[in-house]
């Protein structure tokens, strides 16, 4: 299905990429469609018969898919490759041999059994850019499965995520995956900015633990510099107060105030400005060592109006505050503020989120459906196409040199 975007371009920022896409299941196929959406040739190798083992994650289903493979696979053609096979490999390494971009996140040393490995493919492709995005890395981390729940545990997150006196709590999505991905794709594109200078492919490794313990930020850093061991706090926040979760009249209401300009609108208000000038609430600093004392003052006054009432009240006044919203509270909120997050159906399959970036000359384009399993391979394996590897690519820019 061609997109029906009336004045978007069809040359997209990553045409004339081609990528070789091995990557199953989360991170690397989120990673691969934002990419595709930017205009990139995404070619998604698949096990015959099965496919990405998101296929078969359902319910819930959309016209007969689950929608968890709906969600990160369009703009992509579908290739079914027995890598077991001789023939099967051969194809598969055909596409290599014309790509710019390689992705994967099977098991550590996998792709090497099959001969894809980085040393392999960069003799007959040396400006691929090779991305591997693994569980815990190459090393000693090679043996351990790489499943965001599993990362999630082990590596912290769920330490800091749920109620204090409470088992450990997942985040409600798969957020280690999610992170993963936008880092493998930062990896990518620099490593393609490094092609266009030198003609040089390289090695791209990503690991969910890594990219985890980044992503923890102010908790990390808390740990590494100060020697704090953060634990969980339920919706409230080590360092800022009040920034937690408040009983509206309703229904819950979150209160997210910054700094002290905030936190003086606030009282105001709330019918409380001197406590404002209470020296236990002066400065964040201080509210964050009062903070029970501080919950109580506010708790009662916030009680008194609905959630709804309070946003626009609160919001007028320049304090940032907001009720919990269901995924479909969400959805309409960003309608309402221009956002546009949801794809046509006619251009992406049903129920797509559109792409987060804009681009004002090249932005995300939505060209295709997620791809039916195998659909796309006899019209892959028939185009020779182009990429980093062949030789009619010299003298153009990122080509490799003479």
């Amino acid at each position: 299905m061609r997109a029906d975007q009336p004045g978007t371009p069809t040359v997209g920022a990553l045409s004339g990429i081609v990528v070789a896409d091995f990557g199953r299941v989360l991170a690397g196929p989120y990673m691969t469609m934002l990419l595709a959406d930017l205009g990139a040739d995404v070619i998604k190798i698949e096990r015959p018969g099965s496919g990405d083992d998101t296929r078969a994650w359902g319910p819930p289903f959309a016209d007969g898919e689950a929608t968890y493979f709906l969600g990160v696979n369009r703009n992509k053609r579908s290739v079914a490759l027995d890598l077991t096979d001789p023939e099967g490999l051969a194809a598969a390494r055909a596409i290599v041999d014309r790509a710019d971009v390689l992705v994967e996140n099977f098991r550590p040393g996998t792709m090497e059994k099959l001969g894809l490995g980085y040393e392999d493919v960069r003799a007959t492709n040396p400006g691929l850019v090779y991305c591997s995005v693994t569980g815990f890395g190459t090393a000693e981390g090679a043996r351990l499965p790489g499943y965001d729940l599993l990362v999630q545990a082990m590596g912290g997150l769920m330490s800091v995520t749920g109620e204090p006196d409470g088992q450990g709590t997942k985040a409600g999505v798969a957020l280690v995956d999610v992170i993963t991905g936008l880092h493998a794709g930062i990896g990518v594109l620099a490593a393609l900015r490094h092609r266009e200078r030198t003609g040089e492919g390289q090695r791209v490794e990503v690991s969910l633990l890594s990219s985890l313990l980044s992503a923890l930020t102010n908790q990390a850093a808390a740990h590494l510099g100060a020697g704090v061991v953060p634990r969980a706090m339920g919706n409230r926040h080590p360092s800022i107060a009040p920034y937690e979760v408040f009983e509206a009249r309703d229904r819950p209401l979150v209160l997210a105030v910054g700094n002290d300009r905030q936190f003086r609108a606030l009282c105001e208000r709330l019918g409380l400005p001197g406590l404002a000038e209470d020296p236990r609430f002066t400065t964040n600093t201080a509210r964050v060592a009062h903070r029970e004392e501080l919950v109580e003052a506010l708790a009662g006054p916030l009680g008194t109006r609905t959630a709804d009432g309070w946003f626009e009240e609160l919001t007028s006044a320049g304090v940032p505050c907001g009720p919990i919203n269901d995924l479909a509270a969400a959805f309409d909120l960003a309608e309402r503020l221009g956002l546009a997050p949801r794809v046509p159906e006619s251009a992406a399959g049903p129920g797509q989120v559109a792409h987060p970036i804009r681009l004002d000359a090249t932005p995300p384009t939505y060209r295709a459906a997620p791809p039916r399993l195998g659909e796309h391979t006899e019209e892959v394996l028939a185009a020779p196409g182009t990429g980093a590897g062949r030789d009619d690519r010299r003298g153009e820019p990122g080509a490799p040199r003479a």
